[in-house]
């Protein structure tokens, strides 16, 4: 005979606002199988999780159900509690009453308690014909993998690889360092960005237990949660980087230059190239899509002037494969494209530049030595137009979002302009000043009194040259008029996308991601860092808009959470999963297709006892399945169950009401 004990929770005022949370403990002990019902204030609290504990043994209930907020919140909390108490914790239910009820019925608190005492009345019927389940053991390969080698990638790297765990980290270009790499300063503290992030950078390539793959992309991506297997493709560089000792006779000769990727196209760079002087490794590649070389048969000077041999014309591309138990996603970010901004004259004026230009501009190793100059005549400007939110916050030319990093960095050009040009003068064109993070509204208020910076709060309308100088047309919202600024310069704070080939590799990686491009995290409160596929977390600004602490500090999560991962040989995992019942299956295979983790191959089984002939049935990977139940709808032949959904469970709930 069951024996079920049920639990109300007023979750503050969030449910007994709206719920008459009394009269839902009522109700479920008119039903016969309960022995026990209460209620409390907070039941996820130890005094709770005690009345609880307390309830099992003293009235020997068989199973539990805790009407509260939803399972995704407290679900393991209340298994913990049954397991302490000596029951199954797959023995409980969890009524979510807080947002299937009290939050949508908040205008009709009668409507809203008939509506919780039903959903209490289904999760006791469906209690009843729960089965005790228990955790599966997956085997655990420890070998983490890496994906983007900026300062988000570099952090995790080095973190996991100080417990002694190995890494592989992957970087598509030929260094690692990212974004971070190509900044002057970095704000609030003003510090070098290459002075801080150069000594971690040389620590990677020396680490024992770190791997670099540089100039590689991730190809293929199987298996599952502590047993992956990537490919990666490394493109060929041809450059022995095992004899080539960077010693920079090849670039120096080369003949052919093209447009320097790392100073934004400010400057030229060598078809063999390093990317920048602290790059690491600090090993050339060949461009093959401009070496003379490669693409008509000539030249050939790098390898003439090569005392090592290190060129090689016809390196291909190799393919790596990795065993590996975890992967962090640290791709980083892209800017936006300025040109749906028509009226300020993007493409057209030379003297308008991004703001990623104008920090390649004052950096000290960048293309006009730290002095920022006008694309157009090469003179050093003395006033400036900064114009924040390019693309961000804007529905109609851009995105929605806000970028969170460009009021910081905006004020931290002004700072930089007025040092490296005494006498000059900055303009800012704002909406807001978003400056929330440690010392930053200290940092802007201070740049705003050392600087003496004319900050206007409105949208620019357009820009015009009038001889040699730009017109700036926008609106003062706090003076109530229009106001015109003549500049020698116009810097834009471009909005910050998701990397491109984010889509993609979310794809490949079996992970979600919004309509921006940015991979979803598994929830935004409880599991920032981890995604919906078991064993792949995110750092940085593969998620979403981030500065450089809150990239650091993610990326150190992550690694934390694959430490925790690898603490022992094997792993538990939730035993919610589907399985196949061969003897029904007919091979149709449409579970396989839907299955949207990969949890589903087919495998070859005798027809029949003693039989010789075989026949194809859907087989389930338990380390890969999420429990979605995707597979268990789609099935005609109804040869799938998911455990803890059975059809005698789905069947009470339904007959209860």
């Amino acid at each position: 005979m069951a024996r079920v004990g049920v639990f109300v929770c007023f979750c503050g005022a969030n449910i007994a606002d709206f719920v008459d949370v009394p009269a839902v403990v009522e109700e479920a002990k008119r039903i016969r199988e309960v022995k026990f019902a209460i209620h409390y204030k907070y039941m996820c609290s130890d005094p709770g999780q005690q009345q609880i504990r307390d309830a099992i043994v003293q009235h020997r209930l068989t199973s539990i159900v805790v009407a509260a907020c939803s399972p995704r919140m407290h679900e393991k909390t209340f298994r913990k509690a049954l397991s302490d108490a000596g029951m199954n914790p797959y023995l409980l239910e969890v009524a979510n009453i807080r947002e299937h009820s009290s939050w949508v019925h908040q205008k009709d608190k009668k409507a809203a308690t008939e509506k919780a005492a039903d959903l209490v009345r289904m999760a006791v019927a469906k209690s009843i014909a729960n089965e005790q389940l228990h955790e599966i053991s997956v085997p655990v390969t420890k070998r983490a993998l890496v994906i983007g080698g900026g300062i988000a990638g570099i952090q995790a790297a080095l973190d996991i690889a100080d417990a002694r765990i190995p890494v592989v980290l992957v970087e598509k270009s030929p260094s690692i360092g990212g974004k971070m790499a190509q900044l002057d300063e970095t704000f609030p503290t003003l510090d070098c960005s290459q002075c801080i992030l150069t000594p971690k950078m040389v620590d990677v390539a020396s680490h024992p237990y770190i791997e670099l793959i540089p100039y590689s992309e991730v190809i293929e991506l199987d298996g599952f949660v502590g047993n992956y297997k990537a490919k990666i493709r490394k493109k060929a560089s041809y450059v022995n980087f095992k004899t080539c000792t960077g010693c920079g006779a090849c670039w120096q000769k080369c003949p052919v230059k093209v447009p320097n990727e790392y100073n934004m196209g400010l400057d030229k760079r060598k078809a063999i190239y390093t990317p920048f002087p602290q790059a690491v490794p600090n090993k050339p590649v060949i461009d093959a899509t401009h070496c003379t070389m490669l693409l008509k048969g000539k030249c050939g000077i790098c390898s003439k002037v090569c005392e090592k041999g290190s060129i090689d014309y016809t390196m291909k591309d190799e393919i790596i494969e990795r065993e590996i138990g975890a992967v962090v996603v640290a791709t980083g970010y892209d800017l936006w494209d300025p040109k749906p901004y028509e009226e300020y004259g993007v493409g057209r004026f030379k003297d308008i530049i991004t703001s990623l230009e104008f920090e390649r501009m004052v950096s000290a190793n960048g293309p006009t030595n730290g002095v920022p100059v006008r694309p157009s005549d090469g003179k050093v400007p003395k006033n400036v137009v900064f114009i924040k939110c390019i693309g961000s916050r804007d529905e109609a030319k851009g995105i929605e979002y806000c970028s969170k990093i460009c009021c910081m960095y905006t004020t931290k050009h002004t700072i930089l302009l007025h040092h490296k040009v005494p006498g000059s003068h900055s303009y800012v064109f704002y909406m807001d000043i978003r400056a929330a993070g440690k010392g930053y509204e200290e940092f802007v208020k201070k740049a705003q009194v050392d600087t003496a910076a004319t900050y206007l709060r409105g949208r620019v309308s357009k820009i015009y040259k009038k001889g040699d100088k730009l017109m700036v047309r926008g609106e003062d919202a706090q003076i109530g008029q229009v106001v015109e600024v003549e500049a020698d310069m116009v810097v834009l704070a471009t909005a910050v996308i998701p990397n491109k080939d984010n889509p993609d590799l979310a794809r490949l990686l079996g992970v979600s991601y919004d309509k921006y491009g940015y991979m979803s995290e598994a929830h935004p409160k409880l599991r920032p860092v981890e995604t919906a596929k078991a064993g792949i977390f995110l750092a940085g600004c593969t998620q979403a808009p981030k500065d450089i602490p809150d990239t650091v500090s993610q990326a150190s999560a992550c690694a934390a959470k694959v430490c925790g991962l690898f603490s022992g040989d094997t792993m538990k995992k939730d035993p919610m999963i589907s399985t196949v019942n061969n003897e029904y299956c007919s091979g149709c295979q449409n579970c396989v297709k839907v299955c949207p983790y990969g949890a589903i191959v087919t495998e070859e089984v005798p027809m029949g006892h003693g039989s010789k002939e075989m026949r194809t049935v859907a087989k389930i990977n338990e380390g890969v399945c999420q429990g979605c139940g995707s597979c268990v709808a789609i099935c005609r032949s109804m040869a799938i169950t998911l455990a803890g959904f059975t059809d005698p469970q789905i069947i009470n709930e339904i007959v209860s009401i």
